[in-house]
């Protein structure tokens, strides 16, 4: 079944009117609620518009404009789905797929003579 991915939430900061940082939610979900194969889990990042990197360099993530300039597939392209989509295969895996087993306790067990 398919991973279903919505963008929850968008928080933007903004100075002289114009967004410098998004706190974004991604929520993902693959099997069908209710069921066993259900699983969801939801992702944060913070994104700057620019960052200053320990080499005195400045890398510019987006351009700063107005909160009502933004689209919703602007919100998602600034999300590292590639990265998330990583993790949450691997979280599905390890819940859904491949889930641990406990070992039972078998309190029955006669000491062998």
């Amino acid at each position: 079944m398919a991973i279903k991915k919505t963008l929850i939430e968008a928080i933007p900061s903004s100075t002289g009117g114009k967004v410098v940082s998004w706190n974004l939610t991604m929520k993902y979900e693959q099997g069908t609620e209710g069921k066993d194969d259900y699983y969801t889990n939801n992702k944060t990042v913070t994104i700057q518009a620019t960052e200053a990197e320990p080499d005195g360099s400045t890398t510019t993530n987006f351009t700063a404009k107005a909160e009502k300039d933004w689209t919703k597939k602007e919100l998602e392209d600034l999300c590292p789905t590639a990265q998330w989509d990583d993790i949450f295969a691997s979280q599905y895996d390890s819940v859904i797929t491949n889930p641990p087993t406990n070992p039972v306790a078998n309190n029955e067990f006669a000491i062998p003579s």
